[in-house]
């Protein structure tokens, strides 16, 4: 039990500083994305630092749930990267842990931070969201800070246009002023133009005192109507020459928190109770509202029989007492005595001057129902809409929640497979698992936003797409599987296209077994005549016969035969001491000796393969191209092979003369 405790204590404290650190990363960078979207709204307003610190605090707590699985992920992927690194993994699999066992102290960890995100979500972040919108929104209505430019007209002060052709920033001084006064309309517009000014704020920052010196202001006396019927005599204005003039400019600098009450309705600032009452209440108001123009559509438009219409208007009167159309029938009537009347014979008997009356006012009844119906359409639609983002915040609150375990069961696993630890590939692999995670969580949000989607299904998608990766990782990782070993299915696809490297021999420093070059010599010959004798017999250039060859289980043994003959030739070679000999033994090919032949082991599957046609088709072009492959590294073999047989007869000859001059030496 102490050794267990130890473990679980080693791995909490190889995961837990590394989260730290991985959280407040991750929210730096989602509040810096989230600061970034709404700078229009913080730069240039003036706003003091308590206000800002209110924005960054009520921003950091409202996106903790979106922070918290990507800190988890890159977390668990560099400690246990770090881990598989470092063989501390690898030593406790020795000791007989599995991998399952080591995860379990995290595993309560990422538990407890997905019951943390929930209870952020539904008790701390609706107060947050509610404060910062409320905040957000009082930015927005702010009046940007006065910075008044040179040489431009400046549009920032409401109904003020003012150009400043130079400015002294040191007294304050305004010069060459020309100022545009709409505060009372554009018809009685005042133009004020002065050699020099000077504006401030008042102390309580409702206006902007603005004194002006040597100048004139224009008005006009008459409005643009009068002075449209004033054509042809002169327009009276009002002009002033001043030698100093102070002028009172409306202007609230102060920042004006709104209501926060305005907002309560937001799904965003609501717990899953709070969502479940507000839908369950609109969803009556929908029905109800959707019975009422059910009702009032069968009793005014669609006229059906007397009964039903009646009762329909009744309806209509139960739901609302304000509701009158006319005289209501009360009584049932008969329509079986009732002849059938031609609507055709009717507007036949209608005279000609009428008819154009009637048509216009039928059509001016169906353009009134259908702007009606247009505005109930709106109103049913925007209810349904304010109900189907409520469901989205309801599970987005669970989803967020259980994503910090899902991607615990990703991101560990996945860091004791590639053994990688630090901020390189874990975190680009971290980064591109959550990429991949946002895109669908965002694109199930939106369609079932919009409607498109089922709630359930729009919601939980991310969910059901990622767990299932999280459960193949933990169990591939848990059995030292090789699902991530690059080398593993590079050799898969080169056996598959028959990528060859080409045989790389060097040459010895220390040899203590030379070559017995007479035997060797022999088995050469014997390899010419079975490359020579196979070739005759095959015809490999041919095309393969697609009945043999998958309906017809068989093997090549001869060809295994010459494949495990030159691979001996290559090995008793490669420790002589002649360049020659090992560059022509280097240039052997390497031989696929099942590559040309039926493609399975089972005789079942080939069948299966050659009856699905194209699946068929491919493997058998592939075969064929192993068969003329072959064919030709069989020539090369012959080619090669009676090169070296000339360099192996010099090197027996050359030992002959050796072995003669120490015997005539002795």
């Amino acid at each position: 039990m102490i050794l267990i405790k130890r473990i679980d204590r080693f791995v909490m404290s190889k995961f837990l500083l590394v989260f730290a650190a991985s959280f407040c990363v991750c929210l730096f960078v989602f509040m810096m994305q989230f600061t970034w979207r709404y700078v229009d709204e913080l730069v240039g307003k003036g706003l003091t630092l308590d206000i800002l610190a209110k924005f960054f605090w009520y921003m950091g707590i409202t996106l903790v749930p979106t922070s918290l699985p990507l800190a988890i992920l890159l977390a668990s992927l560099i400690a246990f990267g770090n881990m598989g690194e470092q063989l501390e993994l690898l030593a406790m699999k020795s000791a007989g842990i599995p991998l399952i066992r080591i995860m379990a102290p995290l595993i309560c960890v990422a538990m407890m931070l997905g019951g943390t995100s929930f209870y952020f979500q539904n008790k701390t972040s609706p107060e947050a969201q509610l404060k910062l919108t409320t905040l957000l929104l009082s930015m927005k209505q702010t009046s940007p800070a006065l910075e008044i430019p040179e040489g431009v007209f400046y549009n920032g002060v409401p109904n003020v246009n003012l150009y400043v052709q130079k400015k002294n920033v040191a007294t304050g001084m305004l010069y060459q002023i020309i100022l545009y006064k709409t505060d009372q309309g554009f018809e009685k517009a005042q133009i004020v133009l002065a050699d020099s000014g000077r504006m401030e704020m008042t102390e309580d920052k409702q206006h902007l005192l603005l004194d002006l010196w040597q100048g004139e202001q224009f008005q006009n006396l008459q409005s643009q109507n009068m002075v449209g019927s004033l054509r042809n005599s002169d327009v009276p204005y009002d002009r002033e020459t001043f030698t100093q003039k102070t002028i009172l400019i409306d202007f609230d600098a102060n920042f004006n928190m709104i209501d926060a009450n305005m907002l309560r309705d937001m799904a965003q600032a609501k717990n899953m109770r709070q969502i479940e009452l507000s839908v369950d209440t609109m969803s009556t108001e929908l029905d109800s509202l959707g019975r009422v123009n059910y009702y009032d559509a069968v009793a005014r438009v669609y006229r059906l029989d007397g009964e039903k219409t009646s009762e329909a208007r009744n309806e209509m009167r139960k739901s609302d007492p304000y509701y009158s159309y006319g005289e209501y029938r009360t009584q049932k009537v008969d329509t079986k005595n009732v002849p059938a009347i031609s609507f055709e014979k009717l507007w036949a008997d209608v005279p000609n001057n009428e008819k154009l009356a009637y048509t216009q006012s039928a059509a001016s009844q169906v353009s009134g129902y259908k702007i009606d119906l247009d505005w109930r359409q709106q109103m049913s639609s925007q209810t349904a809409s304010f109900i189907r983002k409520h469901w989205v915040e309801w599970h987005q609150k669970m989803t967020l929640s259980l994503a910090c375990i899902i991607f615990f069961f990703i991101g560990a696993p996945l860091g004791a497979i590639i053994r990688k630890g630090g901020l390189g590939l874990p975190a680009v692999i971290s980064v591109i698992i959550f990429v991949f995670y946002f895109i669908l969580n965002t694109s199930g949000m939106k369609m079932a936003r919009d409607g498109s989607w089922n709630m359930v299904f729009g919601m939980w998608l991310s969910t059901v797409v990622l767990a299932p990766l999280g459960v193949f990782l933990t169990y591939k990782s848990n059995g030292d599987s090789v699902v991530f070993n690059i080398d593993v299915y590079m050799q898969t696809m080169r056996r598959f296209f028959g990528w060859r490297t080409k045989r790389n021999i060097p040459r010895k420093e220390v040899i203590i077994d030379n070559p017995d070059y007479p035997a060797v010599y022999e088995r050469i010959e014997n390899l010419k005549a079975a490359c020579h004798s196979y070739n005759e017999r095959h015809k490999l250039y041919l095309a393969p016969n697609y009945f043999r060859l998958f309906f017809r289980h068989n093997i090549d043994r001869e060809v295994e035969q010459i494949g495990e003959t030159l691979e001996n030739i290559v090995t008793e070679l490669s420790n002589t001491r002649s360049k020659n000999i090992l560059h022509l033994i280097n240039q052997y090919p390497q031989i696929y000796v099942h590559a040309h032949t039926t493609p399975f082991d089972l005789h079942r599957w080939n069948i299966l393969a050659g009856i699905v046609f194209p699946f068929g088709l491919i493997l058998w072009a592939r075969i064929w191209r192993f068969r003329l492959r072959l064919f030709r590294d069989i020539k090369v073999i012959q080619k090669t092979s009676d090169e070296l047989l000339i360099q192996i007869q010099q090197e027996i000859q050359a030992e002959r003369f050796t072995k003669s001059e120490e015997t005539d030496e002795s």
